[in-house]
C-alpha cells in the first residue's frame, strides 16, 4: 500500500503531543502496533501517551513499553480525557469505527486533534482526517511498519519496536496461517527479525504461558460446552459467566478458544458465545467463502474480517444460542461449501 499520499511528513516533522488509542479488549496486534508506533514516535521526540479502553491479556505483559499504557477503566478516566483533549494528533490503531473504544468514542470524536486511523478491518466510519487503511493487510502492525518505511525512518527501528510489530503480525495471521499471509508480509517479518527478535521466546510467551486454571477451564468447556451441528458444518462453544468465575479466569484467557471449534474436521463456521454481566459477546471464525463479518454485522451488531469477526447480543445466553442456531439453519446453503 502506498501510504505517502495519505499522510504528509510535515504532520510529524516537529514534536507534537500524541495520543494513541486502540480498541476495547486489546489483543496482541492492537497492543503491539500501538506500542511499536509509540516507541518510534518517542524516538522522533514526540510526547506520546498510549491509552487502552480496557485491560489487556496477562500473557502480553512482557511487551516493551506496556508498563506505560494507561488503562481507562482502571480509574484513569479523567487522565485519558485530558490527554485526548490536549493532543495535537490522535492515532486510532486497529479500529476504524468509534464504537470499538466505548466511552472514549465521544472524547476522540470531539477532540480538535488531527485524527489518523491505522487499521485493516473492513468496517470504517468517517471521523478521521487521515486513513491509513488497508483491509488486505494482515495486521495493524504491518501498516505501522509500512508507515515507518514510507516516512524513510526504518533506521529508527530497534529490537523493542521489532518485537512489538512482530507479535502483532504473528498473532493476527494465527502464526502465518491466514489466507492473506503474503510474500510481502514475510518480507516485513524477515526485516523485523534482523533486529535480533527472539522468535522462540516470543512464541512461548504468547502461546505456552498458560495458567493451570486456564488449562482446566479449557478441558471443562471442550467436554461440557462444545456443541457440534454437523448437518450445518457449524460448531460453537457457549461459556456461562459462572464458568469464568469457577476457574478464576483472567483477561484474555478465552482468546483463541473459538479456534478449537473451527479445527474440527468439516466445520465451516465456529462461534464462541460468552455470557457477561450485561451482554453476550460472540466471536466468529470461518473457513472458505462464508463471510462472518457480514453475518456479525447483520445479526449481532458487529463486524470484522471475512473469516474472523465478532459481535454482541442483548439477549440472555440461552436466547442468544437459540437465535444463533436458527440463523445457522437459515444460512445453511451458504455453509454447504
Amino acid at each position: 500500500m502506498d501510504i505517502i499520499p495519505a499522510i504528509e511528513k510535515e504532520i510529524l516533522s516537529q514534536p507534537k503531543r500524541i495520543a494513541i488509542t486502540m480498541h476495547t479488549n486489546p489483543d496482541a496486534d492492537a497492543l503491539g502496533a500501538s506500542l511499536g508506533l509509540a516507541a518510534f514516535l518517542k524516538k522522533k521526540n514526540h510526547h506520546v501517551s498510549v491509552i487502552a479502553p480496557t485491560n489487556y491479556p496477562e500473557f502480553l505483559d512482557w511487551l516493551p513499553g506496556i508498563a506505560d499504557v494507561i488503562i481507562y477503566e482502571k480509574n484513569n478516566q479523567q487522565l485519558s480525557f485530558e490527554l485526548i483533549a490536549n493532543a495535537d494528533i490522535i492515532f486510532c490503531v486497529d479500529f476504524a469505527v468509534l464504537n470499538r473504544i466505548n466511552d472514549l468514542a465521544g472524547p476522540v470524536s470531539q477532540a480538535k486533534a488531527t485524527k489518523i486511523v491505522i487499521d485493516h478491518h473492513l468496517d470504517t466510519e468517517d471521523f478521521a482526517d487521515v486513513m491509513l487503511w488497508n483491509p488486505k493487510a494482515t495486521a495493524a502492525a504491518e501498516l505501522v511498519y509500512e508507515l515507518i518505511e514510507a516516512l524513510g525512518e526504518t533506521n529508527c527501528i530497534d529490537k523493542s519496536i521489532a518485537e512489538c510489530l512482530y507479535v502483532g503480525i504473528l498473532t493476527d495471521t494465527v502464526s502465518f496461517k491466514t489466507p492473506n499471509t503474503t510474500p510481502h508480509v514475510h518480507r516485513i517479518v524477515a526485516n523485523l527479525l534482523e533486529f535480533e527478535v527472539d522468535v522462540a521466546k516470543i512464541n512461548k510467551l504468547v502461546y505456552d504461558s498458560n495458567s493451570l486454571n486456564k488449562l482446566k477451564f479449557l478441558s471443562f468447556i471442550l467436554s461440557n460446552r462444545l456443541t457440534v451441528l454437523p448437518d450445518y458444518k457449524t460448531a460453537y462453544i457457549a461459556i456461562k459467566s459462572a464458568d469464568a468465575k469457577q476457574f478464576n479466569l483472567n483477561t484474555g484467557d478465552t482468546e483463541g478458544i473459538v479456534n478449537y471449534a473451527l479445527s474440527i474436521k468439516g466445520i465451516v463456521l465456529a462461534a464462541l458465545i460468552k455470557e457477561k454481566h450485561d451482554r453476550v459477546c460472540i466471536s466468529l471464525r470461518s473457513v472458505g467463502d462464508f463471510a462472518v463479518n457480514t453475518f456479525a454485522k447483520e445479526y449481532f451488531h458487529g463486524g470484522g474480517h471475512k473469516n474472523a469477526a465478532g459481535g454482541m447480543s442483548n439477549l440472555s445466553l440461552e436466547e442468544t444460542i437459540t437465535t444463533f442456531e436458527k440463523l445457522v439453519k437459515h444460512n445453511q446453503d451458504l455453509l454447504k461449501q
